[in-house]
């Protein structure tokens, strides 16, 4: 197990040049690596092939208190991260990567998180991730490091923690020697701009819980290759159309563009 784990990581060592670097600046540095530090992510974590780095803004607190919140401005509920504390977490963050990762902020207000992103990090040296909590972090602060400000979706979440911990998982999973088999990659929801095929397994024929027996479709078991590619493309397209028609719509879009530059 030793020597493999050598091998995994010497092999993503010569692909990217160094460790993929994530920093985590946030109150509650002891969740992570938390789910991150099993299976997948977790051995690729033990190999070397990504780091982790949680900075906890509390210590950059200035009283003794370590408090790192206030009133906001202009009254309203709740409390508001301070710009002077966060400002110097981010500066040891920032110097944790050489100043050379995006500096990613975990809001709801932020661009939704796509695959297309997901690579784009992926592709790169690391990331800053920046984790708020209360009513959120001061703007200045923000907007003098040029924050990227990215959601997950249109929910509220206690804090960004977990946002951050389902960002790592998606980047990690993409890095050289995380995934055995490449293609398993480019056939998953997302990267061909499609929601992914159904998948099935042994058994063939499987009776449920009311005494129904289900069967494998027939193609899958043909042995035709060119044929279970095409049935699964048609599927993938059909779920898009029905459980994404904003995604099918994109595709459609896509493809018609394409084939306009192809006359």
């Amino acid at each position: 197990m030793a020597r493999a784990k050598t091998e995994i990581a010497m092999n993503a060592t010569s692909q990217s040049g160094r460790a993929w670097h994530a920093v985590v600046v946030t109150l509650f540095p002891e969740m992570f690596p938390g789910p991150l530090g099993v299976s997948l992510s977790g051995r690729a974590l033990d190999a070397g092939i990504w780091r982790l780095d949680p900075v906890n803004i509390r210590d950059f607190a200035t009283d003794r208190h370590h408090t790192v919140d206030d009133e906001p401005f202009g009254g309203g509920p709740g409390m508001v991260m301070r710009p002077d504390i966060v400002d110097s977490a981010l500066h040891s963050a920032a110097n944790l990567v050489n100043g050379v990762a995006p500096i990613i902020y975990l809001s709801p207000r932020g661009r939704p998180l796509d695959q297309k992103r997901v690579r784009d990090l992926a592709d790169g040296p690391g990331a800053v991730l920046l984790c708020g909590r209360y009513e959120g972090i001061d703007q200045r602060v923000l907007d003098a490091w040029d924050v990227e400000e990215i959601s997950l979706g249109d929910f509220i979440l206690s804090g960004g923690e977990t946002a951050a911990l389902a960002l790592l998982d998606a980047v990690v999973r993409l890095l050289p020697g995380v995934i055995g088999a490449a293609e398993s990659l480019a056939e998953e929801s997302f990267e061909q701009g499609l929601l992914e095929y159904p998948h099935y397994t042994r058994p063939a024929i499987w009776r449920d819980r009311q005494g129904g027996e289900n069967t494998v479709p027939e193609i899958l078991s043909s042995g035709h290759h060119g044929k279970v590619a095409a049935w699964r493309r048609e599927q993938a397209e059909e779920i898009t159309r029905v459980r994404r028609p904003d995604l099918w719509a994109k595709h459609t879009t896509r493809h018609a563009a394409k084939g306009r530059a192809r006359k």
